[in-house]
């Protein structure tokens, strides 16, 4: 089956929830331009290869029943051409949602992607990523998706079916469900349908309907039946109605389809559904007042918060200040190595004083190292007084909100240690909310530290938005109505029963509880919930009946199957994978084997579990089972930045050419090419004796020049082995002029005469018109010349009483395209690209490090499958990147021998 490699966007549709009114959850934002761009790049190259291929039908089938959204996505491709092609179909879902099912049919064959424990699976993912194969389906999409990915070799005049199933609990925010499906098919389809069925058993109280990309043409396609409590919508446009203009191919479905609606609420217990020995409470009471806050707000001031991130929180602030309510009280605090309060005490949210707070806000700088645990206490400390002194009212709701950008690195910077120290000062009377600013942010440290103190975690992304992405955060947390919330339910009556306690209930959301029934045929279920509220306590009971399915549910078109148990299953899992990350060890234990035991029985994509999809056997291989995974937080960080598209040319054979690679050294040299998006590398060590200068990057015609000079450890290892290290750099720009000679204390900077020293013990800037620098203390300095490349340095801080190691230097190329065809050097000759072939794979000296064999450059080498890291976007502990090593100095795939690339000095190019 070989032929030519075609490459089709099916369409990307996304189901998820609004986070905040009116807000476009997935609307394409500045923070992720480049992924963006890369893509599009990506689709020109490959859009010619479509000739010969049809996308036959597309269609989206929505059901939420009860808030649960079952999501069907089905789509047909056919190769009319004589040679077979290569079809890929790419999905974006939520990252809260899992998938349930995933289904290729080709010629009368059904390839279903089985459910497995992850661990289990690792052993195929790892033989996949050890033959150069894509392992990962699913990638980082955009702030709040999961792209899911998956191709497949066509033979002429034949189909494919590709079918994904997902599913969620939508959550209610700001008043609101709201459902918005991205469609982006890319050329016109013969049978494009869009199909939503919404069933709410308490009762639609509004619903909307409309797409961005939908002209007045089309708007009366756009179809909705809305009765008292369902609602069917759909969108279906002919192909002649997709055109952009009458016989052109061009298509005007390019955009989102947006679904917003709500429930009706009461007052009293809220809604209780039980069906099929299950049951589900929704819980939202309206028209309650709302309870007054005491919030003391915990800025980082640190020296990596200079720039946009610092003007923006000013600006985020100046608007939260204004959002606040007479009877709130507040305190601001702001931090570094040090404290800064605004006030020693909370004080009332008078006009005055809010006057005064704006000012104080105005004139916070960056500056100094992050003392996160001092912060974090003194807040802690200064609600407690409040509360002790009864400045406030008793049935006030107290918060802290922090926002950081970094990881502590003075005062206690053992994240666990924070982490038990607030915990046991908090103490369960009052909730903690964690910001994280930016992609570098420590984020599972502020969302185990939130969980264990009742509050939430929220990444806030770099971009023209963030001042929005604040002020909507703090209008989801700081409307209180009820706090306490106690859900309360027959003990013998029920059995695994989700959350039930919550610290608070805000405007706009609501409190989902399920639970198994012990009894499928109750007649009496008594439900009670007792809270605080603004002025007494809130208590209200009441009775629910097991319910049949036909009179409970009787439009069966609009229900799918056992949501209910479903419904249970979900939230159940949620919660253990919670306690997974904030219990005790043998808390964390239990709920681990819980939740992979829920995950495998429900057939849910999980932490825990992963889906192999085997592909079918061609002409050019056996079949290829490739794993989907759930993306952790640090995961979809580190997906994001490195999803840039290459291309492979052969499934064995490949020449990587993606728009962004990375070319590093770090270690002990460890020399790596990265190919980003293919969760591939090759690397390779220079051993040689301490104080030897290797040219790493020389480009005569650009006139770059960067030389290293090694450092060894302090003394020789127990084991004979001196380790050696970069420790010296020197860096040139001959057209510009401009010269860099970097160490492990400082950066001398010179040009037209000229010289500047900055010290990595300060955080310091420097632009230039030829040359712009940026130090952040005792971590990395960036490099950018004019017009040209950019270079990072990380700065890897040893103990000082290390018997053994000593402080040293990691070098990246990040621009490496900027630099012309004649670029060479170790890391210089490798910016082009690179063509390997890797095949007869067997077992290695170690059993997870296989052994194989490479053809590069004309050689027939021994490779070894292994790990090294990458620091350029976590530099503290770095991420694993596999990579095929090169043994003896990096032979056969360096040109030459590594000692013709020994230079006699710093800035010498021989």
């Amino acid at each position: 089956m070989s032929g030519v490699r075609t490459v089709l966007l099916l369409g990307v549709w996304v189901f998820l929830l609004a986070l905040s009114h009116g807000a476009l959850v997935i609307s394409r934002d500045a923070s992720t331009s480049q992924d963006s761009d890369g893509a599009a790049r990506l689709l020109k190259k490959r859009s010619t290869d479509n000739v010969g291929v049809e996308v036959y039908s597309v269609k989206v089938d929505c059901k939420v029943t009860s808030r649960f959204a079952h999501t069907v996505i089905t789509s047909i491709a056919l190769n009319k051409a004589n040679i077979s092609r290569e079809i890929f179909f790419e999905v974006d879902l939520p990252k809260t949602a899992f998938i349930t099912n995933f289904s290729m049919e080709i010629e009368g064959q059904t390839y279903v992607g089985n459910v497995k424990e992850k661990e289990k699976a690792k052993k195929q993912y790892e033989k996949a990523v050890s033959t150069g194969q894509t392992a990962g389906l699913v990638k980082a999409s955009g702030r709040k998706m999961e792209k899911f990915s998956v191709s497949v070799n066509i033979a002429p005049n034949s189909n494919v079916t590709f079918i994904m199933t997902h599913e969620e609990m939508l959550k209610r925010k700001l008043g609101q469900y709201e459902i918005v499906t991205r469609v982006k098919p890319k050329q016109l389809v013969q049978q494009f349908e869009i199909v939503a069925d919404i069933y709410e058993p308490q009762g639609i109280a509004f619903l909307d309907a409309y797409g961005t990309f939908i002209t007045n043409d089309l708007l009366p396609l756009v179809e909705k039946t809305v009765t008292d409590k369902k609602a069917h919508i759909s969108f279906s446009p002919t192909l002649d109605q997709q055109r952009k203009c009458p016989g052109c191919d061009g298509t005007l479905i390019d955009g989102d389809f947006i679904i917003k609606y709500d429930v009706e609420r009461t007052v009293t217990i809220g809604d209780v559904q039980i069906v099929n020995g299950y049951f589900v409470h929704f819980f939202a009471p309206s028209d309650l007042p709302r309870v007054p806050i005491n919030v003391m707000f915990v800025i980082d001031r640190s020296g990596s918060m200079m720039g946009n991130k610092i003007s923006q929180t000013r600006e985020a602030m100046l608007t939260i200040l204004d959002d606040l309510h007479e009877d709130d009280y507040f305190g601001i605090i702001v931090f570094d190595s040090t404290i800064l309060e605004w006030k020693d005490s909370l004080t009332k949210a008078t006009k005055e004083n809010v006057i005064q707070a704006k000012t104080f806000v105005s004139r916070i700088n960056p500056s100094g190292m992050t003392n996160i645990n001092y912060a974090l206490m003194e807040s802690v400390k200064m609600l407690k007084k409040e509360r002790q002194d009864r400045k406030q009212s008793e049935r006030s709701v107290s918060m802290i909100i922090l926002l950081t950008d970094g990881m502590p690195n003075v005062g206690e910077s053992s994240v666990d240690k924070i982490q038990e120290n607030v915990r046991n000062a908090i103490r369960g009377n009052m909730s903690l909310f964690c910001l994280g600013f930016g992609d570098d942010v420590e984020y599972s440290f502020l969302d185990v530290m939130a969980r264990q103190n009742k509050g939430l975690a929220r990444r806030i992304y770099e971009g023209s938005d963030a001042t929005l992405q604040l002020q909507g955060f703090y209008k989801e947390v700081s409307t209180p109505l009820l706090s306490e919330v106690d859900l309360r339910y027959p003990d013998d009556l029920v059995n695994s029963l989700t959350t039930s306690h919550y610290k608070q209930l805000f405007n706009g959301s609501e409190i989902v509880v399920a639970g198994r029934l012990s009894d499928n045929s109750l007649d009496n279920f008594p439900v009670e919930v007792f809270a605080q509220a603004f002025e007494e306590d809130f208590s209200v009971k009441s009775q629910a009946s097991a319910q049949d399915w036909d009179l409970l549910y009787p439009e069966q078109e609009y229900i799918f199957g056992d949501f209910t148990e479903r419904l249970w299953a979900y939230l159940t899992i949620q919660d253990l994978l919670s306690k997974r990350e904030t219990g005790t060890e043998e808390e964390k234990a239990n709920a681990t084997a819980q939740a992979l035991e829920m995950s495998l029985r429900y057939n849910f994509v999980t932490p825990l579990t992963s889906m192999v999809v085997t592909k079918p056997e061609t002409e050019k291989g056996p079949e290829d089972p490739l794993i989907a995974d759930k993306l952790t937080e640090d995961e979809r960080v580190k997906s994001q930045k490195y999803d840039h598209g290459s291309v492979p040319v052969h499934h064995n054979q490949r020449t990587y050419m993606s728009s962004s690679p990375i070319y590093y050294v770090d270690g002990d040299p460890h020399f790596i090419i990265e190919f980003p998006g293919r969760e591939d590398a090759l690397c390779f060590n220079i051993d040689d004796k301490p104080g030897t200068i290797f040219s790493l990057v020389r480009d005569p015609l650009g006139g770059v020049l960067v030389n290293g000079q090694t450092i060894g450890d302090k003394k020789v290892a127990p084991n004979g082995k001196m380790n050696t290290y970069f420790g010296r750099l020197g860096i040139v720009h001959q057209a510009l002029g401009v010269r860099l000679e970097v160490t492990t204390q400082d950066i001398t900077v010179s040009q037209d005469g000229k010289q500047a020293k900055f010290y990595w013990s300060d955080t310091a800037s420097l632009k230039g018109a030829n040359v712009d620098l940026e130090v952040t203390k005792d971590r990395s300095l960036t490099v950018t010349l004019r017009d040209s490349v950019r270079f990072l340095v990380i700065l890897h801080k040893v103990w000082k009483q290390h018997p053994y190691h000593q402080d040293y230097l990691g070098f990246y190329t990040l621009d490496s395209h900027l630099l012309s065809p004649s670029v060479h050097g170790l890391l210089g000759q490798f910016y082009h690209g690179v063509q390997f072939e890797v095949r007869d794979l067997r077992p290695g000296e170690e059993p997870e490090k296989p052994d194989a064999t490479m053809l590069v450059k004309g050689h027939e080498l021994t490779v070894t499958r292994g790990w090294q890291r990458d620091f350029h976007s976590h530099i503290r502990k770095g991420d694993l990147v596999p990579c095929w090593f090169i043994h003896s100095n990096g032979n056969g795939l360096i040109d030459g021998n590594h000692t013709d690339y020994i230079m006699s000095g710093l800035f010498k190019t021989v």
